[in-house]
Parts: C-alpha cells; structure tokens; sequence
C-alpha cells in the first residue's frame, strides 16, 4: 500500500460553505496555479494551506487527509 495526501476535504468544505473555485481566485486571490496543484493532489506549501484554512475558517482535516492508495 502507498500513501498519499488528498485534498478531497477540501471541495467538500468549499461546497459546505457555499464558495467557488471562481471565488477563491477572484474574491479572495487565491493562487489559480495552487488551486491546480490541489485539484491533482500535487505538493502544495504549508502557506497554502494556512491561506485555505483562514479564507475557508475551517481546521487542516477539513482540507486535507493522508489516505492509503491501492496498488495496481
């Protein structure tokens, strides 16, 4: 098994609290490149992820979760 971070949580947070992909990157300047990078899982920084937990007042599980992956 392998691991990974998933940023599942967070389109689930972001539907609860009723924002947009548009939003973050218009209303609140977040990054369109960060935001691509979480749409592919890839590495993103701790500022990011402080940034998304200020804008969204939410906690790191909210954004985030370290899930096994299956292998293939």
């Amino acid at each position: 098994m392998d691991y990974m971070i998933s940023y599942e949580p967070l389109w689930h947070t972001l539907e609860k609290k009723n924002i947009s992909q548009y939003q973050l990157i218009n209303k609140y300047k977040f990054s369109a490149g960060q935001l691509s990078r979480l749409r592919k899982n890839a590495n993103v920084s701790t500022h990011t992820l402080n940034t998304l937990c200020e804008i969204l007042d939410c906690e790191l599980h909210n954004i985030a979760i370290y899930k096994k992956i299956p292998n293939e």
